[in-house]
């Protein structure tokens, strides 16, 4: 059984059968539709995806690309990936194409990977600037990066006004009284989110004339565990602090299990602010006061600038950095 045997039963041309399969039903009738569909269903019909691939010069699959991950690390067990990865797969899955996921320790690793794989594009979760550069040199096809920054603009990026954002977190806490205030997460000395996030926090502070002391600077990797024991840190410091921002919502969800085995209530002894909005945000008690950088819009706009471009051939080089807003609950304490 061919596509154009399936045709010739269903009194339609082999392209309306084509666009059956492919799910360009807004090209056919509801019940052209349900006649080939049943026809496929009868004789069990399996279209050759490689040769329609190659016929058609497409292969409907575009690659997301996890980088930084070990061998060992299972990098669904971040809810920020996870969240990411379900909303571009639903987008792209409407278009009628398939998600192929692959975690690297570094983003060229994907270089040789994909000379053997046909992909119609690629989504990239943050990159570094030379692995970029690199990239873009070896790669002819159509590419979009998340949370990526770049001295000279020649990508198209879509990241959160990270700057916005700690600058939010500190003046929010500032507004309620707070001072001696905690800035947890990864490294900040590397061009990249948390930089941008720590330069908003620090403008922040220095327009209110507040101290940013390196003993409370707190840095760590971003996961549940390790933010437990920057919250144990931070419960004993002789600083005094009264409050933290964090530059994850699953580290901030960590240290305030650090800290309420300590001995510390959030947030009666200390307050706590997250970053990332994430549904774990309602479900911890009491529930965290986050930073959203709305993860829904800067998905949804990679993944309509990746297929515009695939749809129009052509390159697009964008910046585009999505607003962020504070979303209170109930981790912060008015001093």
């Amino acid at each position: 059984m061919t596509l154009k045997d399936i045709a010739e039963e269903a009194g339609v041309s082999a392209v309306t059968v084509s666009n059956v399969i492919n799910g360009n039903h807004n090209k056919v009738s509801a019940d052209t539709i349900e006649k080939v569909e049943k026809i496929i269903l009868k004789y069990n019909y399996r279209p050759n995806a490689t040769a329609r691939s190659l016929a058609m010069k497409e292969s409907k699959i575009i690659g997301f690309i996890i980088p930084y991950v070990d061998e060992s690390e299972n990098f669904l067990r971040s809810p920020y990936n996870a969240e990411i990865l379900g909303v571009l797969e639903r987008y792209i899955r409407k278009k009628g194409y398939y998600l192929m996921v692959r975690s690297v320790k570094s983003c060229v690793d994907i270089i040789a990977l994909f000379a053997t794989w046909n992909v119609d594009g690629i989504i990239f979760l943050g990159a570094f600037k030379d692995e970029v550069k690199e990239i873009k040199k070896r790669m002819q096809l159509p590419l979009v990066f998340l949370d990526t920054y770049l001295d000279e603009l020649e990508i198209t990026n879509v990241g959160a006004d990270d700057f916005k954002g700690g600058y939010l977190a500190a003046k929010y806490l500032m507004a309620r009284g707070h001072k001696n205030i905690a800035f947890v997460g990864p490294d900040i000395n590397k061009q990249g989110v948390i930089y941008e996030r720590y330069k908003g926090f620090k403008v922040a502070m220095e327009e209110s004339k507040q101290e940013i002391r390196p003993e409370r600077i707190f840095y760590s990797n971003t996961s549940y565990d390790d933010g437990i024991e920057v919250g144990k840190k931070i419960a004993f410091s002789s600083e005094n602090i009264t409050a933290i921002v964090s530059m994850s919502d699953i580290l901030a969800l960590g240290s305030m299990e650090g800290l309420r085995l300590s001995g510390k209530k959030v947030p009666d002894d200390i307050s706590i602010v997250g970053f990332d909005n994430l549904p774990e945000c309602r479900y911890s008690n009491p529930q965290l006061t986050t930073i959203s950088q709305n993860i829904l819009l800067k998905a949804e706009k990679a993944a309509e600038y990746l297929f515009k471009m695939i749809e129009t051939k052509e390159e697009i080089i964008v910046n585009d950095r999505v607003d962020v807003e504070i979303i209170e609950r109930q981790s912060v304490k008015t001093l």
